[in-house]
């Protein structure tokens, strides 16, 4: 039986874990969960799931649930308890899920505690790659990708003699606005940016799709999870979601995953690796589905994803500042203050702001976030 740590276990991610633990009680058992603010379904999976330790954002809010938590499971909070749930249990597995830059002092934590990662935080990678994956090799612990991208080439690679990688190709579906035009994006509500054609996700990754940035990180993280260069990535716009991504070899062939698109695919790989396990999934069925579609990817009409490649060749704290800059940035829209269109022109004029210089442990990328930050919310 594996022993499951999940960071962010309200949110998207979180939740799917939930349930694929939930269809293999015999496989897996929970001995950690923290959430941020969202008391009520962090009492519900507690009770569910009865881990040794739960943590929640804040002292009040762990307070508020002790009542209603079993009275084997310890509560703890804040950034010490976060680190408390991803290192300080038995778990096997860390799988982390939580939203933006915070996830990243709990999965070193989880590293250096030897628990291999499950990683569903992209932003840990974008802001921190050659720290995390360095500290990884150090301890001997085994990064395994959630994304459904990642995790497709991470499949497509097994067996495979990394040196004879041609090209890595990351699948968009477009996002919500796929068929729009950059002039009919003026205006677009925040109803209208949620509505995501494919996927089920939370509020800020569905934005990301439709700006494209959320496939700029995964550029960002594709690089330092497989050893690649820049030019050797490649983006293509695949409307249906099927194909998760390929990699060409030297040989000129190509190796793809496919799949319905539900995140509960690459979760579980992540889970029960090296082995696969049944999953309450969709089967794919090619025949029904018909045609599959693609698109070149035209750096005018997403203009973020340009912006992420530069930055990611750029280096240093380039990608920490693009990463920053845009947790404000999509706040600030889903908040009502800027539109849509706003996103893009507050990362260009914040990473346009900022000189790339080396950042080489975690003070320096707090600074450099901060500065980000304090940018964006007055561009």
């Amino acid at each position: 039986m594996k022993k499951i740590s999940i960071l962010g276990s309200t949110g998207s991610i979180g939740t799917q874990t939930l349930d694929i633990i939930a269809h293999d009680p015999e496989r897996y058992k929970v001995v950690g969960l923290s959430a941020g603010a969202n008391v009520d379904l962090l009492i519900e999976q507690a009770n569910q799931f009865k881990p040794a330790i739960v943590s929640l954002a804040s002292k009040a809010d762990a307070e508020s649930v002790r009542s209603q938590i079993p009275a084997g499971t310890r509560i703890v909070y804040g950034e010490e308890g976060l680190i408390e749930v991803a290192a300080g249990t038995d778990a096997d597995i860390a799988v982390t899920a939580i939203m933006g830059s915070r996830g990243l002092p709990a999965t070193l934590a989880a590293i250096d505690a030897g628990k291999t990662i499950g990683l569903a935080n992209k932003e840990t990678l974008v802001t921190a790659g050659h720290i995390v994956m360095e500290r990884a090799k150090e301890r001997g612990v085994s990064i395994l990708p959630i994304d459904s991208e990642h995790s497709a080439i991470f499949q497509c690679l097994n067996g495979e003699d990394r040196r004879s990688i041609n090209q890595i190709t990351l699948t968009a579906s477009g996002g919500s606005f796929r068929d729009r035009t950059r002039a009919q994006l003026e205006g677009v509500t925040v109803a209208e940016a949620l509505n995501h054609p494919n996927w089920s996700m939370g509020a800020k990754i569905t934005i990301d799709s439709a700006t494209m940035v959320n496939k700029g990180l995964e550029v960002i993280e594709a690089k330092w999870l497989f050893d690649v260069t820049y030019d050797q990535i490649d983006v293509i716009i695949h409307p249906e979601s099927i194909i998760h991504s390929y990699v060409e070899f030297s040989d000129n062939s190509v190796i793809a995953q496919l799949g319905m698109p539900d995140m509960r695919v690459p979760i579980q790989y992540a889970l029960s690796y090296p082995y696969r396990n049944a999953t309450p999934t969709d089967r794919l069925n090619l025949a029904q589905i018909g045609k599959l579609h693609f698109r070149e990817m035209d750096f005018e009409r997403y203009p973020c994803l340009r912006l992420a490649f530069e930055c990611g060749r750029l280096g240093q704290s380039a990608p920490a500042v693009f990463n920053a800059a845009n947790e404000v940035a999509v706040a600030r829209f889903l908040k009502g203050e800027i539109s849509f269109l706003d996103i893009e022109r507050i990362l260009e004029k914040v990473v346009g702001q900022h000189d790339a210089s080396d950042i080489n442990d975690l003070q320096m990328i707090a600074e450099v976030d901060a500065w980000a930050r304090r940018v964006a919310e007055s561009a």
